[in-house]
């Protein structure tokens, strides 16, 4: 008998998934009995991640991919398909990049690209997914967003901007997919990762930041990944268009 929690006979695509959170969600959904494709810009991070999976006993094969590109992302998509016979059941929307700087300061290249990965990257690999989501309640679009989108953040404007856009979406095509019995929530995380290493090298910085995350620490990737597991399973199921923080209480 499976749990509520189990992922066994079904497939994911996971994007950004190269290193940090992403590559965290992966391992954990293939731990949990998900085929997993492993997307990143990076091919080679992609790939080594597919194959600790594989060398675990898990099903993983990889892909890069620029969440960007279209041709691309429908490649992505057909190839994560057919892990389990041309039906795609759980998409995460992981990839990302920043570009701070004061306000003043920022480019329009910088607002731009930063928002191209996070918004138009979500939009691009959703859509292609969306022939191969099945109907029956067990498909899931999972996204990833950041406190910077629920309350803000100084100098990044850019990263804030997109990851409230992201909920826009998010809370949208919940609305729309309903019909289809498909569920789209977003997560808002914060951990050791390769994107907050900025801060966390600067005592400042880090500094500031543990003062406001009540739990005082940063959460490693694999204690993220579990709520990426639930929300992709049978015990999320009546769960679409929310947006949970997992971030120490940071937001609360």
């Amino acid at each position: 008998m499976t749990t509520p929690f189990s992922l066994a006979g079904r497939s994911a695509l996971v994007t950004g998934a190269g290193n940090g959170i992403g590559a965290a969600v992966a391992v954990a959904y293939a731990a949990a009995g998900a085929a997993v494709l492993v997307t990143d810009l990076d091919k080679d991070a992609a790939a080594a991640v597919a194959e600790r999976i594989q060398q675990a006993g898990g099903r993983a094969e990889s892909a890069a991919l620029d969440v960007r590109d279209a041709a691309q992302a429908a490649a992505a998509a057909e190839q994560a398909a057919t892990l389990t016979g041309g039906i795609l059941h759980v998409v995460v929307n992981n990839a990302g990049a920043i570009a701070p700087a004061m306000f003043g300061d920022m480019t329009r290249e910088a607002f731009d690209r930063v928002l191209s990965i996070h918004v138009g990257g979500t939009f691009t690999v959703s859509q292609a997914a969306l022939p191969y989501l099945p109907d029956d309640g067990t498909g899931r679009i999972i996204n990833v967003t950041s406190a910077a989108g629920l309350v803000g953040t100084i100098g990044q404007v850019n990263y804030g901007a997109a990851k409230a856009a992201v909920i826009g979406i998010t809370k949208s095509l919940a609305k729309e997919l309903a019909r289809r019995q498909v569920t789209v929530n977003a997560i808002a995380p914060l951990a050791a990762t390769t994107m907050t290493e900025g801060i966390r090298a600067n005592e400042k910085l880090a500094a500031k930041t543990l003062a406001r995350i009540p739990l005082g620490r940063w959460a490693q990737p694999d204690e993220i990944a579990a709520t990426f597991v639930f929300f992709a399973s049978d015990a999320a199921s009546y769960i679409t268009g929310q947006v949970l923080p997992v971030d120490g209480g940071t937001v609360i």
